[in-house]
Formats: structure tokens, sequence, C-alpha cells
């Protein structure tokens, strides 16, 4: 006999990208679990970058002050010559914010601080993670998965709709699955510490032996907390003594200074670095996201901001899905996703071999704002234009509310909503749709474009209608003489 169901969605792995979709799915009102087999959060920072499009990401689902507050920004990068001077570099070029993208540098938050404030939020929604709780294993049939779950008061089966697996790069989801996860070896080892030192000021991140593999070696002050993170490659097959003292020996030998003394360790490890991609995101009514589908190289702060919006990028879809949807709208998650892992892979392996050069200094490349999917079968443009286009990230921009009052396109968009805007159109030819929030921007619209950053950013004519998801990315984008397209795409995508 089959186990009652129990709830819509099991995800496996309370990371950062489980805990993305709980969030999204918990303000859908869609019924999950979230499970992780270790009995207690990650205490370590190995991901500690958030960037500027997750940054936006995480403004949405109502958490960016809080990241903002415990955070910080990068600090300068001070490279130090082997006579002991040293040259302050910035470690990412400033660059104020614009109207259409607010958020312009990275923000420092170490990993376990990012995912302490994400858990806060979820239990803000209502939930919480289910820790000591593993995935032992699964079958599924058309209906649905029926899962084993080990947790604290013994084995359980649970009666679910989709099962994701956010369970990391040894996902015990992928392996059951017997999903493909080549590996492209990369050649470098590496240690990371986060440890309480003295010595050091904590206004820089200390770099010593740049583009020596042998003596190279960074501490970075980890914004929020007292401790320095430490870094640096190791040769292969070797023990590391990750104690206080093996420490101090290890950047007293790299760095030629007897003052720096490490006085505690709150997390260590060593690892290879790699490039894995699975092959396939997902299997009947089984997902894959974050690092369960693909493993990144620590350069240029990708692995979590690409897991996140992994999750981002599902949670509409599968709460869509669970509500009514074709189950098609599933296929997207793979077609939209997989090819943005494997340019990130591209560039954090190219990163990598940067910075075993010396060349440290990151820009736009690494911020994901330009990330989009304009070949995705989501994206309807009709006719072909100048400006944003269907797939593209959608544009933020200061606008003035019909009441007077002081607005961002942001703020239209923030929710699980879709968003219609019709620029210079008349309301009563817009489309009226369950789900579909309608602004007409103009004199007699209720947002006024007065200071035009609207149609500089989205490039639009008069009586044009932008469909914006709820991911943030445009949807579509139709002139006036083209409506019947945009109520059929409501009727295949939204289907309120």
């Amino acid at each position: 006999m089959k186990a009652q169901l129990a709830v819509d969605v099991l995800i496996c792995g309370a990371g950062a990208a489980g805990l993305t979709l709980a969030i999204d799915l918990a303000r859908r009102g869609v019924s999950f679990r979230l499970i992780e087999k270790n009995h207690q959060p990650f205490h370590g920072s190995r991901g500690k970058g958030i960037q500027p499009r997750s940054q936006e990401v995480f403004e949405d689902l109502g958490m960016l002050d809080r990241l903002m507050a415990v955070g910080g920004v990068y600090p300068t990068d001070r490279r130090y010559r082997d006579d002991g001077r040293y040259s302050d570099v910035e470690f990412t070029p400033a660059k104020a914010p614009t109207p259409a993208e607010p958020y312009q540098q990275p923000l420092m938050v170490p990993q376990f601080l990012t995912e302490q404030v994400m858990r806060e939020r979820l239990l803000e929604l209502g939930h919480r993670p289910e820790f000591g709780c593993e995935l032992v294993g699964f079958e599924q049939d058309v209906e649905g998965v029926t899962a084993r779950v080990l947790g604290k008061a013994g084995e359980e089966n649970v009666r679910v709709r989709w099962l994701v697996g956010a369970d990391g790069g040894r996902s015990f989801v992928r392996h059951a699955l017997d999903i493909g996860f080549p590996c492209k070896t990369l050649g470098v080892h590496a240690l990371v510490a986060d440890v309480v030192l003295t010595g050091l000021a904590r206004d820089a991140w200390h770099r010593f032996g740049e583009g020596d593999a042998q003596r190279q070696i960074a501490l970075c002050p980890l914004a929020g907390t007292d401790l320095f993170q430490i870094q640096g490659p190791i040769p292969p097959d070797v023990d590391i003594d990750f104690s206080a003292e093996g420490l101090t020996a290890i950047i007293a030998q790299r760095t030629g200074r007897a003052d720096i003394q490490v006085h505690s360790v709150s997390w260590a490890s060593a690892y290879t670095m790699n490039a894995r991609l699975a092959d396939q995101y997902r299997l009947g009514r089984v997902l894959l996201m974050g690092d369960a589908a693909h493993i990144h190289p620590p350069t240029g702060g990708q692995g979590l901001n690409t897991s996140v919006q992994d999750a981002y990028n599902l949670g509409w879809k599968l709460a869509a899905v669970v509500q009514g949807a074709p189950e098609a709208l599933l296929d997207t998650y793979e077609e939209e996703r997989r090819p943005v892992a494997a340019s990130v892979l591209g560039l954090s392996t190219q990163l990598l071999g940067e910075m075993k050069n010396g060349e440290l200094r990151r820009g736009r490349e690494v911020h994901q704002l330009d990330i989009g999917y304009p070949a995705s079968s989501l994206a309807l443009q009709h006719p072909a234009r100048n400006g944003v286009a269907a797939g593209d990230r959608a544009p933020d921009a200061p606008v003035r509310g019909a009441a007077g009052q002081a607005l961002r396109l942001f703020n239209l968009f923030k929710g699980t909503h879709w968003t219609l805007l019709g620029y210079g159109a008349a309301r009563d030819s817009a489309p009226a749709w369950p789900g579909v929030q309608v602004h007409i921007v103009g004199l007699k619209g209720d947002v006024i474009d007065d200071q035009g950053h609207v149609q500089r950013a989205y490039g639009l004519a008069i009586g044009d209608w932008v469909l914006v998801r709820p991911d943030g990315y445009v949807g579509a984008v139709v002139s006036s003489g083209k409506l019947d397209a945009l109520v059929d795409y409501l009727q295949l995508k939204v289907r309120g």
C-alpha cells in the first residue's frame, strides 16, 4: 500500500539552495518538508560572496536588508612583496548604483550567517528545516514519489508529488537516479579555514606569495564576525594540521612572519577543485539543483549564487505545476538553468587560471546581472525590437505612483505574481488574468515615468506590453497589435 500524500514537495538538503526553494514555496502556500541529514547547520564560510543579481533575489524574498546588516563590503586587496612592503588594490572596481541596476558591488556575508538569515526568514513564514533527518531511499511513479526518510523518530515513508535534491556535490538523490556527473579536475588542492588570529588588521584582504603555488596564502577578515578566512593551495595527498598551531606554522612558513598567530579554529577543510555538471536536472518527478547539479571552483564567488538562482527559477514553476499548470513547465527549469551552470563553470575555471598567475581583479562578469534566457521556450517577442528583450533580466527603474508616492519597478515586481506593464496603453485593452498584476505606465496610468527611466531601460514604444515573470525576467514583449499572442501566452504559461 502506498503512503498517503504528506506534502507536495520534499526538499533534501537545507543549504542555501534548499532554503531558497523552501522560502519561495512557503510564500506561495505550497506544502513541503525541508530535511537535512546533518544534525546542525553548516558553520563554515565556504561561500561568502553575494553577487548583485542574488541581492535582487534576496530583496524579493524579503531578507536583503538583514543580509546587508550582518555582512559588509569586500575589503581592499593588500598584496605583499617578499621584502614586506605591500600595495593596495580594489578587489572590484567601484561603481555607483544605477536606476536599472540598484546593486553594483558584491556583498560579503559568511555562508553560515547567510543561511542563518534564511532560516529566520523561513521561520517567519511558518517553517523550519528538519535537521538529523536523512533521505535513505525513494521510488517514483507517474503520480508522485514515495520517499524513505530516517529521522529522530525512526524510519518513515513519505508520499510527495515532487522530490528535489539539493543535497550537495555527493548528492544521494543524484546517485540514486544514476545521473552522470562528469568531472574535470582542475589540478588545484586547497585549504580553507575560519580562525581567530592576531597580527593583521581587518581593513584588508591580506595576500602573500601571489602567483606562487608553493607559497601563496590569503587571509580575509570575514564581515560580521571576528574571524579571518585562510585560503591557500596545498600539495596533494599531504595531511594538513588544522590545529591553531599547525595553521600558525603554515602562515609563518609562507609569509615569513612570526607575528601572525592563530588562536582558535572554528571550521577547516581541505578540498580538490573540480568542475562538474549533471547530465540532466530532472528525471520524472525528481529534480536536482545547487551543488547536486553543478560544482564550481570558488574563484569568482559563483557557486552559492548560482545555486540560489537555481532555486529561484524552480520555485515559481514548481508551485505553478502543483497548482495546476502543465508539467511541461518544469522542463524549462533545466532548459534555462543548465546552460547557465555550464557558462559559470567556464568562467570560474578561467578565473582560477588567472588567479594562479596572480590576477585577482573582478568585474561585471561575476555579478550575474547579464544572465538571461533569450532562447527559452518561455520567451515571447512580437515583433523583433531593440531594447529589453524577452528572456532578459527585467531592469529596475524609479517611478512615481499616481498618488504621488516614490516607487521602484522592483516594488511592483516583488512577490509571487506575474507583472504586466503597459507603456502608454489603454487599461481596458489589458488582458485580465488571475495572478497577473497590471500596471499602466504613463501620464494617465497608475505608474508615472516622469524621469523617463522606464523608457530608457526598456526601450518601449507607446502601446507596448511587457510581461515580467515571478523571478524577475521578461517573459514576453508585444506591441499593441499582438495582444492575441499575449493572451495565448497567458493561457499556456500562466494558467490562472
